[in-house]
């Protein structure tokens, strides 16, 4: 499944040059990940009260271009590989048509202890899928 959703970069995201600071893009992804976790039928919530919860374990991103105070940029979220305990998300951003940023992210699935754990049977539909 691939899911997009937009935001609008605001002022108080911006560093000393203008652009929006590198680690704000770690929000953005998390939001689009969230986003696209809800348009797949997951319920965050429902998964922390079943006693799962998902963590970051990894991201590389690639900045192309900066992106500015106003700028609306288009989030296309994808999973690129789906393991026992974790899944691997692509992150395309765009402002128009143009590319402003390539991210991985993975996550892996913890229990209440914090402990890995095998992805559970909620997290086991095709959206998911690569």
């Amino acid at each position: 499944m691939q899911h997009e959703c937009t935001l609008r970069a605001r002022s108080y995201e911006c560093d000393s040059y203008g652009h929006v600071n590198n680690a704000t893009y770690l929000n953005y992804l998390e939001f689009a990940r969230l986003e696209f976790m809800k348009a797949a039928g997951i319920s965050y919530s429902a998964l922390r009260a079943s006693g799962y919860g998902l963590v970051v374990v990894r991201i590389a991103i690639e900045y192309k271009t900066p992106v500015m105070w106003d700028d609306t940029l288009r989030i296309v979220t994808a999973p690129l590989a789906k393991h026992k305990i974790k899944v691997v998300f692509s992150h395309k951003l765009y402002r128009g048509e143009h590319l402003v940023a390539e991210a991985e992210v993975t996550w892996a699935c913890v229990n209440q202890e914090g402990r890995p754990v095998k992805l559970p049977p909620q997290l086991d539909i095709p959206e998911l899928e690569p």
